[in-house]
């Protein structure tokens, strides 16, 4: 159904904006099936991990039910990925804790990267927001170093509120 073809990858090197606000309207036609929050974080990693180049894992963190200042896995595509995550440590927890998107260039060079792939090199982390608190996190990692920049932040940060929108908590 979606796949990513060497026409994309061109267009997406050529006008990310206009790249991700047609993956924007997809993605808001892909969940508008249901309002499960487990399928559309489910579909919505399986999207992004096929329509985006050069990434080895896409999922979610969200906040642990038993612990409110710790991330625990969510719906991913990808390699075994760490199960938990504290507040405040590695770049997903940076992002859960500061409420900023946190985008890294090498992921090596970041205070405390916590290595669950040691094929990831770049990565690029937004904070999820639901009902006005930090409900998670949405994971991007890349092998490519340099793989992301402030479009594809942007851009992410657009998909994540297409999916919020769709989406009931």
């Amino acid at each position: 159904m979606f796949e990513l073809d060497q026409s994309q990858i061109q267009e997406y090197q050529k006008d990310k904006p206009e790249y991700y606000r047609q993956l924007a309207m997809q993605l808001e036609s892909l969940l508008s099936e249901d309002t499960n929050w487990v399928t559309n974080l489910s579909q919505t990693s399986a999207f992004v991990y096929q329509m985006l180049p050069d990434l080895n894992w896409v999922g979610f963190y969200l906040v642990n039910s038993k612990d409110p200042n710790a991330l625990i896995l969510g719906p991913y595509q990808g390699k075994v990925a760490c199960v938990h995550i504290p507040f405040g440590r590695g770049v997903c927890g940076t992002a859960a804790e500061t409420l900023e998107p946190q985008l890294v260039a090498d992921v090596h060079a970041f205070d405390g990267h916590i290595a669950c792939d040691g094929d990831t090199n770049s990565e690029v982390v937004i904070p999820m927001m639901a009902n006005g608190k930090i409900a998670g996190v949405f994971d991007i990692d890349s092998p490519v170093h340099n793989r992301f920049d402030q479009e594809d932040a942007d851009g992410l940060t657009v998909l994540l509120k297409t999916l919020l929108a769709s989406t009931e908590f």
